[in-house]
């Protein structure tokens, strides 16, 4: 399922992805109301590189928030299936995927399997939702079939009904959002642990980054590992405006950027490309897409590119795990970090149950991080707010607000009553910080 120019050579990958790329911005001069405008005095024959991208103009969130409809490429009645994203860092906004889209979602799906060394015999278990109008329950579950795999579609949440699902259909892979494969495993028995281990070959972790920049396993994934010592960890990074996955392969060393369905740049604050090895914000323009297509959109995510030679032999150039979002960027106390780094932090600990970040702005206009966790029983409030301390002082430099509370108000916190999924940053600062 792997296109045949990825195993090229890098000249001619370049040469491939820019007749893509040309004929993406031709499409969208004719068929998208929004980008006729904004292309109006760009001739597409102009664009002979990549670095010409930048006379191009960005895709902000906000474009496609405030002028939704207007980056629709055909009628109403072409489109076979409506997706929003979940609307994280603000307004969720709808796109609408044609015949011809659903199946090349399949395919980026199904290539991500293949990448990932998954083989057509797989029984996967589906750990992510097909409903409630997301996009990678339904990506999957069709990359499974296109590739051949068979799957048990279980959706998100019921640890139960995992572990149920896993003794009677004997998966051999998972794909899941690996914070939620932990709480399995802490609900599983000593007996179902061990089943687990001994059926489950790989697991394809999505929504969340499992790794470091250096791409040793973050406390996330090392926690995984350490309860399931043999399996094989694969890391994805996705998203609804992309409709494609971005998947590592067994060295683990980033996620291959498919040539045939997008193209991505890193760019600095003015929208110029950076230098391989520095960190940009993930910028997007998808090949293939009849429905909605994009053109340079600002993802928001912070990542590293690179084009070092990789030992599966795909010549595409790869992304490293997200360092985090723009902006969740926090200033605290003179030090700049993402939430990120907090979670590492607290995903390090095994004795903290749930946890949820809240970002205010105090009385005199500055960054306030308060920290609400729940803890193990056993362990005094005064001791795991001593831990927490010593751990945030030792990693980050700065010490947030710790607050311990019951894990039902922590988790009544994730689970708001306008989200679509769990949340584990709640932002209510004034300013955009971004």
């Amino acid at each position: 399922m792997i296109n045949e120019i990825e195993l090229t050579t890098t000249q001619e990958i370049s040469a491939f992805k820019l007749e893509r790329l040309r004929a993406t911005l031709a499409y969208l001069k004719v068929n998208s109301p929004y980008y006729q405008k904004r292309l109006a005095d760009v001739a597409v024959e102009q664009i002979l590189s990549f670095e010409d991208l930048e006379q191009l103009p960005l895709t902000t969130k906000e474009d496609l928030a405030a002028h939704n409809d207007e980056f629709l490429c055909v009628p109403k009645d072409q489109i076979a299936d409506w997706i929003t994203t979940s609307g994280t860092l603000g307004k969720p906004v709808s796109f609408g995927l044609t015949k011809a889209d659903l199946k090349r979602l399949a395919k980026n799906e199904a290539r991500s399997l293949a990448i990932s060394g998954c083989q057509p015999s797989d029984r996967i278990q589906l750990m992510v939702t097909l409903d409630k109008r997301f996009m990678a329950g339904l990506a999957y579950y069709l990359g499974a079939q296109e590739y051949g795999c068979a799957t048990v579609r279980v959706g998100s949440g019921s640890p139960g009904l995992q572990l149920d699902s896993i003794s009677r259909f004997e998966p051999n892979v998972v794909i899941a959002v690996p914070s939620f494969l932990l709480v399995i495993l802490d609900y599983a028995s000593d007996d179902q642990v061990e089943q687990i281990n001994r059926l489950i070959e790989k697991i394809i972790c999505i929504g969340e980054p499992i790794r470091k920049s250096d791409y040793s396993l973050n406390n996330l994934g090392s926690r995984i590992r350490e309860k399931m010592p043999n399996v094989k960890l694969i890391s994805t990074y996705a998203s609804t405006e992309m409709a494609t996955a971005i998947t590592e392969c067994a060295s683990g060393m980033g996620g291959h950027i498919p040539a045939e369905l997008i193209h991505i740049e890193l760019v600095d604050e003015m929208g110029k490309q950076v230098a391989e090895g520095q960190v940009g914000e993930v910028t997007v323009t998808t090949f293939g897409i009849e429905g909605m297509p994009l053109l340079r959109y600002k993802t928001g995510d912070v990542c590293v590119k690179s084009s070092a030679y990789c030992a599966c032999g795909n010549k595409t150039e790869r992304l490293s795990p997200v360092l985090g979002r723009k902006k969740q960027m926090i200033k605290y106390k003179g030090t700049t970090l993402f939430p990120e780094a907090i979670y590492e932090v607290l995903n390090g600990m095994d004795w903290v149950t749930a946890y949820v970040i809240q970002l205010a702005t105090n009385d005199i206009g500055t960054d306030e991080v308060t920290v609400c966790v729940s803890v193990a029983k056993g362990l005094e409030k005064l001791v795991a707010v001593d831990k927490l301390n010593y751990s945030f002082q030792a990693n980050l430099r700065v010490k947030p607000i710790v607050k311990i509370l019951p894990r039902e108000e922590i988790m009544k916190l994730r689970f708001l009553p306008a989200m679509r999924k769990p949340i584990k940053l709640i932002d209510n600062r004034v300013n955009d910080l971004s």
